[in-house]
């Protein structure tokens, strides 16, 4: 029994060096090496393509934006009338959970280029009073919108007619290392798994270089 404190203490200095590892998400792509004398197969991650928007600023933001920075990736309209509102509340919860960490961005694509421009982009960031260095609202050509969504983000953005505002898109927000690579997906209208993403932006900080 005289031991056993010690072997308390053991087992909380394990716990508080324990670092959680987060998965990288998405398909990864396996490419073939050939040599003369053999063959090797190399597995690649699956990551964010490259793109080029312009944010609410007319600033044109791309992969290089957040070269030394991880960020949260969403999708939305401006007009939406049932779930951006909720999304665009909980992601402030997040932004101001980090608004003194320089390494933490966001990245919020409309899905409505047409009427979504840089004139619309920029009074919806200022009513929601965030910092344009930080949170990129950006639009741009509707298929690369689209293209990104669904190939890199594995996400839903569609125009569909039958739905509210006239549009389908995910709820989800994704969060992207400094590798382009998706180390976490969460339901932006749900508190808990908000509260998840701040948990596991502050892992992925600790764990990323």
């Amino acid at each position: 029994m005289k031991f056993f404190p010690f072997y308390i203490l053991i087992l909380l200095f394990s716990c508080n060096n324990y670092t959680k590892t987060l998965p990288i998400y998405g398909r990864p792509e396996i490419v073939e090496n050939k040599t003369d004398n053999d063959i090797s197969y190399d597995t690649i991650p699956h990551s964010v393509e490259d793109f080029q928007f312009l944010n609410q600023d007319s600033m044109i933001v791309t992969n290089s934006t957040f070269s030394n920075s991880i960020y949260v990736a969403d999708f939305f309209f401006t007009t939406c009338p049932t779930i951006c509102p909720i999304m665009k509340n909980n992601m402030i919860k997040v932004y101001e959970k980090y608004i003194d960490n320089s390494k933490v961005k966001y990245l919020s694509h409309t899905i409505n280029p047409l009427y979504d421009n840089v004139e619309i982009l920029s009074r919806y960031s200022e009513r929601l009073d965030v910092d344009s260095n930080i949170w990129h609202f950006v639009t741009g050509d509707l298929d690369e919108i689209y293209d990104i969504a669904k190939s890199s983000y594995m996400v839903t953005a569609i125009e569909d007619k039958n739905e509210p505002g006239g549009f389908l898109h995910s709820g989800v927000f994704l969060l992207v290392d400094n590798n382009r690579n998706i180390r976490g997906v969460y339901d932006g209208t749900d508190i808990s798994e908000v509260n998840r993403l701040i948990n596991e932006i502050e892992v992925l900080l600790e764990t990323t270089s």
